[in-house]
C-alpha cells in the first residue's frame, strides 16, 4: 500500500469478528506484538482495539450473533456515508447495515457487492482509522477474492472511483497513482461454498519466521510462504478461530497476491 494514512476511498482500517475475544487477543498478541484494550462500557459489545506502539492499527470484536462468520473485515474511508451507500446500491450491490452512527466516532455501513463479497464503509469524525500502515504488525494490503472479476471490477470503479491496473501475473487497484490492494479470481480449486472476501495483508519482518510463529499458536497455513512474479514474499493463514488473514515481507513497493486458485 503506499498510503501512509486513511484517503478517502481507500481502506482505513480492518476489524476482526471472532468466537473468542480473549483468545484472539493471545493470538494477534504473538504474531504481531500487539498491545490490545478492550473498551470497558457496555454499549461498546466488546470492542477492543490493537496498537503497535501507542499506534492503532486493528481491532478484534465478538461476533454479533452466532451466524455471522469469523472474518476479518475491511472498511474503506468515505467522504458521505450515505452519498456512497447509495451508489453501492446504484451500482447493485446491497447494504446490510447503516448508515448509523457510532457514538461521536464516525458514521458506519456495511454492504455487499455485486457478487456477495462484504466490504465496510466509514466516514470519519473523532476516529480517522489505523495510525500507521506497512510498518511490521500493521496493514498493508488488501484483496478482493471473487468469482467473478470483471463484475467486480465494474462496482467498484463506480462505487469509489478505483482504477485497475493490471499486469501480466496480477491485478490492482489504483487510487490517485497508489496502489492499495488486488483482486483474484476464486478458481475452481476453491470449494463452491467459499463465498467472495475481502482479505487483509498484515505487514511482517519475515515471513517464514512469522509464519512458524501462528502455526505454533495454533494457525493453519492455507498458503506457506512463496513468493510470485515480481511481488513480495506471501503467506496465507487461518487463526484459531477460523479467520484468514494474509502477510507479506515488508519493502518500499509492494503487492500482495495473486491471480488465480
Amino acid at each position: 500500500m503506499k498510503f501512509d494514512k486513511p484517503v478517502i476511498g481507500g481502506p482505513c482500517w480492518a476489524e476482526l469478528g471472532t468466537s473468542d475475544l480473549e483468545a484472539a487477543k493471545r493470538f494477534y498478541t504473538a504474531v504481531f506484538g500487539w498491545r490490545t484494550q478492550t473498551a470497558l462500557r457496555a454499549e461498546a459489545g466488546g470492542y477492543t482495539m490493537a496498537r503497535l506502539g501507542n499506534s492503532l492499527v486493528a481491532a478484534i470484536i465478538p461476533r454479533y450473533q452466532e451466524s455471522q462468520p469469523v472474518a476479518w473485515n475491511v472498511s474503506f474511508a468515505v467522504a458521505d456515508a450515505d452519498e456512497v451507500a447509495n451508489k453501492v446500491m446504484d451500482a447493485g450491490g446491497t447494504v446490510i447495515q447503516g448508515p448509523v452512527d457510532v457514538f461521536d466516532e464516525g458514521r458506519f455501513v456495511v454492504a455487499l457487492d455485486t457478487c456477495g463479497a462484504a466490504f465496510q464503509m466509514w466516514q470519519a469524525r473523532d476516529f480517522t482509522g489505523a495510525e500507521v500502515f506497512n510498518e511490521p504488525g500493521s496493514l498493508g494490503w488488501v484483496e478482493l477474492a471473487t468469482r467473478n472479476v470483471e463484475r467486480a471490477r465494474d462496482f467498484y470503479t463506480t462505487v469509489f472511483g478505483w482504477s485497475v491496473n493490471a499486469s501480466e501475473w496480477y491485478t490492482q487497484w489504483d487510487l490517485h497513482g497508489g496502489e492499495f490492494g488486488g483482486v483474484r479470481a476464486l478458481g475452481d480449486r476453491v470449494p463452491a461454498d467459499v463465498p467472495p472476501h475481502w482479505l487483509p495483508y498484515f505487514a511482517v519482518e519475515d515471513v517464514d519466521a512469522t509464519t512458524e510463529i501462528a502455526q505454533r499458536e495454533g494457525a493453519k497455513a492455507l498458503l506457506e510462504p512463496t513468493a510470485e512474479g515480481d511481488g513480495p514474499r506471501i503467506a496465507l493463514l487461518r487463526d484459531p478461530q477460523g479467520a484468514a488473514f494474509g502477510i507479506y515481507q515488508a519493502r518500499e513497493e509492494t503487492g500482495a497476491g495473486r491471480d488465480g486458485d
